[in-house]
């Protein structure tokens, strides 16, 4: 199963605040949102999709999709809502979960199709953010094959876990995927990127030029 976390967007993206205000920014993740949701329903052997949500918009949005909900009532972390999401999956008989942030504007149903046909019988698969430090995706077969823990420095962490597990663990460096839009600076790669994505689109109507000092890293 596809798990999608997606935390309250009337909140979204926080570390935007010093430069954009929050309507701007619940737009932002909306249309990150679209572009990964579009992404995952093109990949022709995608699994089961559900999105751990308490969300108003992201419910609708996967119900139009016919997508799954896992009720996220928490809304603490993302580490939080895929551990519950996890539990959920090994309770109802689900062998295998693929993680996937909704953040990631630029991600392809191509890169999708490589981490389902690299996946191991029982095993990992890991890509990383592009910094290295933080991870984007990660596969996991079975479902609680090890604890996620997910921040800015998770892919160490996460890289440990799954090889001291003894099964096979592959990296896969994609660039799609690669891209999280946390800081100002994600927003300048994303507006210079290949590409129409709704997400780029949007930031392409911004003076990304305009940016106070402080906001630049």
């Amino acid at each position: 199963m596809i798990l999608i976390p997606v935390k309250n967007l009337d909140s979204a993206k926080q570390r935007l605040a010093s430069l954009l205000d929050q309507p701007t920014r619940t737009k932002l993740a909306h249309a990150m949102l679209f572009d990964v949701i579009e992404a995952i329903s093109a990949c022709p052997s995608r699994p089961e999709v559900s999105l751990v949500t308490s969300d108003p918009f992201a419910i609708e949005l996967a119900r139009g999709l016919s997508f799954q909900v896992i009720a996220d009532t928490a809304n603490r972390s993302e580490t939080d809502a895929i551990e519950m999401a996890t539990r959920f999956c090994e309770q109802h008989g689900i062998q295998g979960t693929l993680v996937i942030p909704a953040d990631i504007p630029l991600v392809r149903a191509s890169e999708l199709e490589q981490i389902l046909q690299a996946a191991p019988d029982e095993g990992s698969v890991l890509v990383p953010a592009a910094d290295g430090r933080g991870t984007n995706a990660i596969l996991r077969n079975p479902a609680g094959l090890f604890p996620l823990r997910f921040g800015n420095d998770s892919f160490k962490p996460h890289l440990e876990a799954a090889r001291a597990t003894n099964k096979p663990c592959l990296v896969l460096h994609l660039p799609g995927i690669a891209l999280d839009i946390d800081n100002p600076s994600d927003l300048r790669q994303l507006a210079a990127a290949p590409g129409e994505t709704r997400a780029q689109q949007l930031v392409r109507q911004w003076d990304l030029n305009e940016l106070p000092a402080a906001a630049n890293q």
